[in-house]
């Protein structure tokens, strides 16, 4: 598979959640604790977004808000509007603490009724995991907004539908949907002037390093060499090793390494394997050698790692 469908199978839960709100103004919500990553977009309408104390943005209709903020964020018809609730542990409560009485539900995952002058938004939520993670939300900041496009329009159109249904398979529908929409807006967003991705993602629009990369993904274990990947691209050992760097910004081996200490890292947090069949799984024969690169790339031993969390 490729190096971002790997990441994002390997990061995300399968549980993700997807709700349609409506609601006609003045309307304004506050999630106090959000999940890592949620894809936020406005189907009919307008709607005013806030990150904690900074500046609200504008979503039109159509458009999609990818998330990242630890700490929560605002939603709103207009940034003037005081969030008449605030959603705590997947629950609603007034601004004073007090339970508030749950939205009405005409149709599945749908909170509120169909009014002349509403706004229909779409929100599905992603409980990302682990260190893998982390490189995932790398390739985004706080909040990123993508325009609205005749792309996105017709698969948030079918996520919109198929949220409002309840047939076998629904979950399997709803998560499939969810990852089309959030892939094709991050792919909009890294495109933007304003976007600052990082290198290796850039280097994966090059046929040869991108291939390089995804080898790597696919097989962490393997034992790379330079020329190896050279070879398996076709190309000569120093070409290879000068164009992967200039792309990726470090060495072949160097991302190979980040990437087995990043797979490591949740192996050793997420089962109990011995360290050394964690070292076996990410390509180190040797578990004293794995430790030593572990504890270089982490700043602690692979046991002292398992043992914070």
């Amino acid at each position: 598979m490729d190096v971002l469908t790997d990441l994002l199978h390997r990061a995300r839960a399968q549980n993700a959640l997807v709700r349609r709100l409506i609601q006609r103004p003045p309307w304004g919500m506050t999630y106090a604790d959000a999940p890592p990553l949620t894809v936020a977009a406005t189907l009919g309408g307008h709607a005013s977004i806030r990150l904690g104390d900074s500046a609200p943005t504008r979503l039109a209709a159509g458009d999609i808000a990818l998330i990242t903020a630890p700490g929560g964020y605002t939603i709103s018809d207009a940034p003037a509007t005081t969030p008449q609730f605030v959603i705590r542990d997947g629950r609603k409560y007034l601004p004073t603490g007090a339970p508030a009485e749950p939205h009405p539900m005409p149709a599945p995952r749908t909170y509120g009724a169909d009014l002349s002058g509403a706004t229909t938004m779409l929100r599905g939520a992603y409980e990302l995991h682990g260190d893998v993670a982390s490189r995932l939300l790398g390739l985004l900041p706080p909040l990123a907004v993508v325009p609205a496009g005749p792309r996105t329009r017709v698969a948030l159109d079918l996520l919109s539908a198929e949220a409002a249904s309840d047939e076998p398979g629904q979950d399997a529908v709803l998560a499939r949907l969810l990852d089309l929409i959030f892939v094709i807006a991050l792919r909009a967003w890294c495109t933007r002037p304003e976007a600052t991705p990082p290198a290796w993602y850039r280097a994966l629009t090059e046929p040869a390093i991108g291939e390089a990369l995804r080898l790597m993904h696919e097989e962490p274990a393997h034992r790379w060499t330079v020329a190896s990947l050279a070879a398996k691209v076709g190309m000569s050992r120093a070409a290879f090793a000068q164009r992967f760097a200039a792309l990726a910004g470090q060495p072949p081996l160097g991302y190979l390494t980040d990437w087995r200490m990043t797979l490591a890292a949740d192996l050793l947090r997420d089962t109990r394997q011995t360290v050394a069949t964690v070292a076996r799984q990410v390509g180190y024969q040797d578990p004293f050698a794995f430790s030593v690169a572990f504890k270089r790339a982490r700043g602690r031993t692979p046991s002292a790692w398992r043992g914070s969390f």
